[in-house]
């Protein structure tokens, strides 16, 4: 097995067993809720705490290829649309569900998200919020978006954007069974779940490539989370959430379309070595890898 496979599997078991070890010992070994954030928040981190393990002593490759560089000069037009594009999205969704005469235009639900605040206040604060908790949603995509994005499929960027987004959705499958969302139709439900993820990685894939950072990555996901899920399911809350998740979907389909037909995958080439996966590096004393962006 080369080292880049080795590296792969590795990364997988530690991943997929640990947090799904986490969720099933959480909620049926501890009684924990999983709609709990604290409860939550272990499992989050997995996924970079096995890319670091990989990176550091499976592959000896190091971190340089980890897009742990803020580069805010040079890539804050996608910090600026992973912070705002949620908010966007929020609004077509619910644009989309008025048209189709699932929903009546109706903001009061957002008097309700924190008590005594107006909405725009709301708002606001959760607009801030999200930026404060971009080192939450970093555990993810710093081992999907930033390892094995980069190791499957390298010379094909679309494929290997889709089997990223296809695995990261198997990894959260468990939730549907603890109690974290409810599916009246599980297979369904997970179907159109899957579609969702799949989107979301096209759209976090090309803010980590365009921007040369995981962290605008991370924020866009702190934003799908916080505000994207969070308003539609507020202001939609009487449709059904497969119907939800599909018109969450529709904008991040036609996003994710526009990526891919207007060829920004594509042109895409690596302007530098932090954008490619790294041989191992050197096990000496003097340079031995360790946790550190690159240029």
């Amino acid at each position: 097995m080369s080292t880049k496979n080795r590296g792969i599997a590795a990364f997988l078991i530690i991943c997929f067993g640990a947090t799904w070890a986490y969720i099933f010992g959480a909620r049926y070994l501890l009684d924990l809720s999983l709609v709990n954030p604290l409860v939550q928040l272990p499992m989050g981190f997995f996924p970079a705490i096995a890319a670091i393990i990989v990176r550091r002593w499976v592959t000896r490759e190091g971190f340089r290829d980890a897009g742990l560089a803020l580069r805010l000069r040079a890539g804050w037009p996608y910090y600026l649309a992973a912070w705002a594009g949620p908010l966007l999205l929020v609004m077509a969704t619910a644009g989309l569900a008025a048209a189709l005469g699932l929903w009546r235009p109706d903001l009061s639900p957002l008097n309700t998200m924190v008590a005594g605040l107006p909405a725009w206040a709301s708002l606001s604060l959760l607009m801030a919020v999200v930026v404060l908790l971009i080192p939450v949603y970093w555990g993810e995509e710093f081992g999907w978006t930033s390892y094995l994005r980069l190791r499957v499929f390298t010379d094909r960027p679309l494929l290997s954007v889709t089997v990223t987004g296809l695995i990261w959705a198997v990894w959260h499958y468990p939730l549907a069974f603890v109690g974290y969302i409810e599916f009246g139709n599980i297979p369904l439900g997970l179907f159109v779940w899957t579609i969702s993820f799949l989107f979301q990685e096209i759209i976090l894939a090309w803010l980590r490539l365009r921007s040369g950072t995981i962290w605008a990555a991370s924020l866009a996901h702190a934003g799908n989370n916080m505000v994207l899920f969070l308003l539609t399911g507020m202001l939609l809350y009487n449709i059904d959430i497969n119907t939800v998740t599909l018109l969450v979907t529709a904008p991040l389909a036609a996003l994710s379309a526009w990526i891919i037909l207007s060829g920004q995958f594509k042109r895409y080439t690596s302007p530098t070595s932090e954008d490619r996966p790294l041989v191992p590096e050197p096990t000496s004393d003097r340079s031995r890898p360790s946790i550190s962006g690159g240029v």
